[in-house]
């Protein structure tokens, strides 16, 4: 899972590895619905550069690519209430997610960085999957 931001170039590095969240997104989804935040992964939308991947690796077809309803954006501070609630139990409990906890922290903490900016530059965005 990675963060899109709207615009050609917000300007910062938006690049999180993410596949540590991803492997780990029933738990946390899980967890943010305990802590009554929303789930990281309300905050998807298909894209149609992580679309075009997909398709290209034979998983759907050209009319799923001309059907794709418009890319969803949302508000950084949503996503950060979610990260930091997140961040928070983490901390709370340092191996809830076991031995990669450490890793899903990290990310969290790398989605917090670009979320913060994109909130300064007052932009939004929303989540992607890479399907390589």
């Amino acid at each position: 899972m990675y963060i899109v931001v709207e615009g050609e170039d917000p300007g910062f590095d938006i690049f999180v590895n993410g596949r540590s969240l991803a492997r780990h997104e029933d738990a946390l989804e899980k967890l943010a619905l305990r802590l009554g935040v929303r789930p990281l992964i309300e905050f998807f939308s298909a894209d149609e550069n992580s679309m075009a991947l997909l398709i290209e690796e034979g998983a759907g077809s050209q009319e799923l690519l001309r059907r794709l309803p418009p890319p969803q954006w949302y508000s950084p501070a949503d996503g950060l209430i979610t990260v930091r609630a997140l961040l928070d139990a983490l901390h709370e409990e340092p191996f809830l997610l076991g031995s990669e906890s450490g890793k899903v922290q990290s990310e969290l903490r790398e989605y917090a960085t670009v979320l913060q900016k994109t909130s300064e530059r007052q932009l939004r965005w929303h989540l992607a999957v890479s399907w390589r």
